[in-house]
C-alpha cells in the first residue's frame, strides 16, 4: 500500500476567511492527515489537483501563533 499523499482522497477545510461562494483566494488545509502522518497539507482551492505544500505540525501551529498575534503584519 502507497503512504504518498493523495490530494483527491483527503478531507479538506476551506479557511473561515474565505469568500463562502469560492471566488476569493482561498486556502484548504487537510488536518485529519496530519493525524496520521505528522504533517499538515495546505492548498489553494481553486487548484485542487495541484501539489499541496506540507508542513509539520510544529510550523503550523507557529505560523497560525504568530498570524494571530499580528507578528505578520496585515493580511
Amino acid at each position: 500500500m502507497s503512504t504518498a499523499f493523495r490530494p483527491s482522497l483527503t478531507e479538506w477545510r476551506k479557511s473561515s476567511y474565505s469568500d463562502p461562494q469560492g471566488q476569493g483566494n482561498c486556502v484548504e488545509i487537510a488536518e485529519a492527515y496530519a493525524a496520521s502522518h505528522g504533517v499538515i497539507a495546505i492548498r489553494d482551492s481553486k487548484n485542487p489537483t495541484g501539489e499541496p505544500l506540507l508542513v509539520s505540525v510544529d510550523a503550523w501551529h507557529a505560523f497560525t501563533a504568530a498570524v494571530s498575534a499580528g507578528e505578520l503584519g496585515s493580511i
